[in-house]
């Protein structure tokens, strides 16, 4: 019984935090104007590794670059996507598989041209 009163315990608690969820849209200029940019951050984030995938792809050319380091942000990518998917949050899982995609573009690429 006592494992049984720290459920109920955590169950209260996580309720508690749920309702303390901010607004989206949130109200405050400042927060709503950071929640758009954090999207516009995300795509010109991926858009500026598309020169370095066509870099390695098109002129076939890996010169000076760490496959360990692709490898390593892949990684981290895999953890970042399986937390989106865990915590059910799209945008994460949106940008965090395309960044899988480009890595593995860039890791593979380096393998064959480096």
């Amino acid at each position: 019984m006592v494992h049984d009163t720290h459920v109920k315990h955590h169950q209260h608690i996580r309720k508690r935090i749920h309702k303390k969820f901010e607004k989206y849209p949130h109200p405050n200029k400042l927060k709503n104007t950071i929640d758009k940019l954090v999207y516009i951050a995300g795509f010109f984030g991926l858009a500026m590794t598309i020169p370095q995938i066509m870099k390695i792809w098109i002129e076939q050319n890996a010169a000076g670059i760490s496959v360990i380091s692709w490898i390593s942000y892949l990684v981290v990518g895999a953890v970042m996507v399986s937390y989106g998917v865990v915590h059910k949050e799209k945008p994460l899982i949106v940008v965090y598989v395309l960044w899988e995609i480009f890595y593995v573009l860039i890791v593979v690429g380096t393998i064959l041209y480096g």
